[in-house]
């Protein structure tokens, strides 16, 4: 009896590793991960690297919490040439808008510009593609996934300025501008 216990327990054993599917906290892990962690209250907790550089040979794809910069970190280079790259944390989360032009030949009041819109005009059909890029620049798709700031701009051109969570610009136009006006637009990513 011992042999047949025995026999069905390496059979259980087998047919799980054969799925190489492992779920912690999940009797069902999904069939597309080897991997399926579930929790209601706790996370998952990467090894923390204080210099990436005593890794030796990372494999490309290799994810690590970089402590110096704060972030988890991938490897998206070789074992050989390792290319750690922040794929979250202190990483880049704003952008300047695109190059616009702002009418200011007439003095004016209640002018309107939607610089979601001129955004994603711009991103969705450039004018000039290199050789091998895609036809269009990936944009985000609502207006509401960002937020708009006027961090500068000419006050002897522009009065009255503000912004829309939608990324409206309202502005009133007191003068003329010159070829040193300018209203500097940033996006930042929510």
């Amino acid at each position: 009896m011992k042999f047949k216990e025995l026999f069905v327990a390496a059979a259980l054993i087998a047919s799980s590793t054969a799925f190489a599917q492992v779920g912690i906290g999940n009797a069902s892990p999904d069939k597309s991960a080897m991997l399926d962690v579930t929790g209601s209250n706790k996370g998952v907790l990467i090894p923390r690297i204080s210099d990436l550089t005593t890794i030796p040979t990372p494999a490309n794809g290799l994810l690590v919490y970089d402590l110096k910069r704060q972030a988890l970190a991938q490897n998206i280079g070789t074992s050989a040439s390792p290319n750690w790259v922040p794929i979250s944390g202190n990483i880049v989360k704003f952008f300047y808008m695109p190059s616009i032009s702002i009418d200011t030949s007439t003095i004016g009041t209640g002018r309107t510009l939607d610089l979601y819109q001129l955004y994603k005009t711009q991103f969705s059909t450039p004018k000039v593609v290199s050789v091998g890029a895609p036809t269009a620049i990936p944009f985000f798709l609502n207006a509401s996934d960002l937020y708009y700031y006027v961090t500068d701009f000419d006050g002897n051109v522009l009065r009255n300025v503000s912004i829309d969570a939608n990324g409206i610009l309202r502005y009133d136009v007191i003068g003329t501008a010159t070829a040193c006006s300018f209203v500097n637009i940033v996006f930042v990513i929510k």
